[in-house]
């Protein structure tokens, strides 16, 4: 498969199933997502995702197309509008799981945000995940913004890496979801 093959298009309804393991591999960590969602957290990230105001509903999202299947996805938004965005996340998972945690704020106003990032294991290493992360990219500098931030374990060196190599700079070190994250961000050259 070459890059160039691949389709990047805004999400939509019908991606909520992907765009649900988009968000659950993002997260990573399986006790995580049950702490947060319940059992069935595949199930309930799709309402959330097919929640029109929230962090992870299809309107903040792009997904790559291959002979048209959906082989990934990145979901990003207005650091700005964490907390209304949060709190549509959060009247979702309540309706499923009373008892949602509260968490560590990722992003915040003066950056895009991109939030979740992943590519179905059959698809990886073939350009996918550099060609989302692109492309959401220049979405967040058509739109205005001046800078795109993201958060990467630091112990995952390869994603670091990845994210280096398109622009991304480390501006500061933080834990989230008890892992310790670096906080990159890549400036508009513009």
């Amino acid at each position: 498969m070459k890059r160039e093959n691949v389709i990047i298009r805004s999400g939509r309804e019908e991606d909520a199933n992907v765009l649900a393991q988009v968000v659950a591999m993002g997260i990573g960590c399986e006790k995580t997502l049950r702490e947060y969602c319940g059992e069935d957290y595949l199930s309930v990230l799709r309402e959330v995702v097919l929640s029109e105001h929230s962090q992870y509903s299809y309107r903040n999202a792009l997904v790559a197309e291959l002979d048209g299947v959906v082989v990934g996805g990145v979901i990003g938004y207005d650091g700005g509008m964490l907390y209304p965005l949060r709190e549509g996340t959060y009247s979702v998972i309540q309706r499923y799981h009373a008892n949602v945690p509260s968490i560590v704020d990722e992003t915040s106003a003066g950056e895009f945000y991109v939030d979740s990032l992943a590519v179905m294991p059959a698809y990886r290493g073939m350009g996918v995940g550099s060609a989302l992360l692109e492309a959401i990219c220049q979405k967040a500098f058509s739109e205005g913004h001046k800078c795109v931030g993201l958060l990467v374990d630091s112990e995952n060196p390869k994603a670091e890496q990845l994210y280096t190599s398109l622009g991304f700079r480390r501006v500061n070190a933080t834990m989230f979801f008890d892992h310790s994250m670096w906080h990159m961000h890549r400036e508009d050259s513009k």
